[in-house]
């Protein structure tokens, strides 16, 4: 899909952006005298990825939203596993499942060699990587609130407290992304990126063979792919184009073909429920309002100022450096 199409759509939504910066201390401008080449390099080894796995697209935007959602977006979750950082990593929404962290690693490199030193911090790669990646499957784009630093702690306990789980009911999950500042139709757009990418089994099990609200032959068709016992990381598609940004994943829920239970509750409850069918037969503004959101989520408690630091390895604190 051609993303020119969407310039005028977000024409307005970009230009109020680019005007403004966040409350937070954010702003699309931070790096424009520093580094300027930092951000065409950033899309540049984004879209090298996808060449080569187009899966990749949706394991970064993943890592951005479990990064947000446990303690804001200051790339914790990129941090590796010592005798101090308890990784996030090995949280079990994460365990054996989050990946496309050899990509920001080579973006890293990248940038640090574009810019001669260490000057853009983990959590903006991660969340410019994030957007670069809905455009490149044909998403929106909208501009980045940049100039967050990066935590020099990690909590795989927040990580499996915070980071909705496959099992949610409609309200667990309004309390879920209200606990983040996000609100009811947030929760709706957000859902809207399993428009890209995929589920492993243990994830959608009880949903195909416990659930009445499926389609009986989608549930049929994915017992195939996941039995009752064992084949827990065999991958389906969260929608039927896994690489495309659209609104297929709306139209599946519409048809009961949700098929993670977190996706078909959102059809349990009224307003969400007709936002579903809303975004289901609209592509521009279910695109626009992604755009909203991911850029409400990206302000999600920041690190500014003198607090945390600009890694020098994503994955390990300067101090260990």
């Amino acid at each position: 899909m051609n993303t020119r199409n969407y310039i005028p759509i977000f024409a307005f939504v970009l230009f109020s952006i680019a005007t403004a910066s966040s409350d937070s201390g954010l702003s699309p401008n931070y790096y424009d005298r520093v580094c300027p080449e930092a951000l065409p390099t950033i899309k540049r080894v984004v879209e090298d990825a996808l060449a080569q796995e187009r899966r990749m697209g949706a394991s970064i935007l993943r890592l951005h939203f479990h990064d947000c959602f446990v303690n804001g977006c200051d790339a914790s979750i990129l941090l590796d596993q010592t005798s101090a950082i308890d990784s996030e990593k090995n949280a079990g929404p994460n365990a054996n499942s989050t990946r496309g962290f050899e990509v920001i690693d080579k973006i890293k490199d990248e940038v640090d060699k574009v810019c001669g030193r260490p000057v853009v911090s983990c959590a903006d790669i991660l969340t410019l990587a994030a957007r670069d990646s809905v455009v490149a499957l044909g998403g929106p784009s909208w501009n980045v609130k940049l100039g967050r630093r990066d935590s020099t702690t990690a909590s795989r306990t927040a990580a499996d407290a915070n980071i909705p789980a496959p099992s949610m009911d409609l309200p667990a999950l309004i309390k879920n992304f209200e606990d983040q500042g996000l609100d009811e139709e947030d929760l709706v757009v957000l859902s809207g990126a399993h428009t890209l990418g995929f589920a492993q089994c243990r994830t959608f099990r009880p949903r195909i063979y416990s659930d009445t609200n499926i389609d009986p032959a989608f549930a049929s068709h994915l017992r195939t792919i996941c039995p009752q016992v064992g084949g827990d990381s065999r991958l389906a598609p969260l929608d039927p184009t896994p690489s495309s940004f659209d609104v297929k994943y709306f139209t599946d829920l519409v048809s009961k073909k949700g098929l993670l239970n977190s996706d078909q509750a959102l059809l349990n409850g009224g307003e969400i429920a007709e936002l579903v069918s809303k975004y289901s037969g609209n592509h521009e503004e279910f695109s626009e309002d992604f755009a909203k959101s991911m850029i409400k989520m990206g302000d999600i408690k920041p690190l500014t100022g003198n607090r945390g630091e600009i890694r020098n390895n994503c994955r390990k604190v300067n101090s260990q450096y």
